[in-house]
């Protein structure tokens, strides 16, 4: 295994080229794969999404990953979907995911000037320390686009309010995730990543 070798594991979702941009950007080129020999042999696995539940984790289980992902010792960082999938269940489909992180993924609630999908900037309210989170401040901002939320738990260092309060950041052994999308998320997006590829 080298210093930092990425592997962005294919599950499907639009934001794959937008994720390896953004590390690029950070000196930490990502492969896009879906062999569960590259996937395990890796540093760091990130494990994305965008689109439903159901769907994703049929990829993964035709792939193997569904038993894979949950057996690996390195650091693996979900991102929006790929956080939801991380946990035991999604009322989305509904779907039986991975169950590395009690909770279920919820749908959130529609209301007057609140629509589904939460979409756009949102603070970050932390909730306790967190390697992932180092420098990011109280209040800071990030990008969510999201239709689904995990209620706040154990596992969750860092919260967000869109009506209900949900899990914007959880954190349990070796795996993180993020609601939000990093990537799209500015400075403090770039921070996030940066604190995940430097994880041992």
């Amino acid at each position: 295994m080298s210093e930092r070798d990425i592997v962005i594991v294919a599950c499907g979702g639009a934001n794959i080229a937008s994720l390896q941009f953004a590390l690029e950007r950070l000196e930490a080129p990502a492969e896009v794969s879906s062999d569960p020999d590259r996937i395990r042999g890796a540093s760091h696995i990130i494990l994305p999404g965008v689109g439903a539940a159901l769907d994703a984790m049929k990829r993964l289980r035709s792939s193997g990953l569904d038993t894979l992902i949950p057996s690996l010792t390195q650091p693996v960082l979900g991102i929006c979907l790929g956080m939801q999938l991380l946990h035991e269940s999604s009322e989305e489909g509904p779907a039986q995911c991975l169950g590395i992180i009690p909770g279920a993924t919820v749908r959130l609630t529609d209301a007057p000037g609140r629509p589904v999908p939460h979409m756009g900037w949102n603070t970050l309210d932390i909730e306790r320390p967190s390697p992932l989170l180092e420098g990011i401040g109280m209040q800071e901002h990030a990008y969510f686009v999201h239709s689904y939320a995990v209620p706040p738990s154990a596992a969750t260092v860092a919260s967000c309010r869109y009506g209900a309060v949900f899990s914007a950041c959880v954190a349990r052994r070796n795996f993180y995730g993020v609601q939000f999308h990093p990537e799209r998320s500015a400075a403090a997006g770039a921070r996030v990543l940066r604190n995940f590829i430097g994880l041992h």
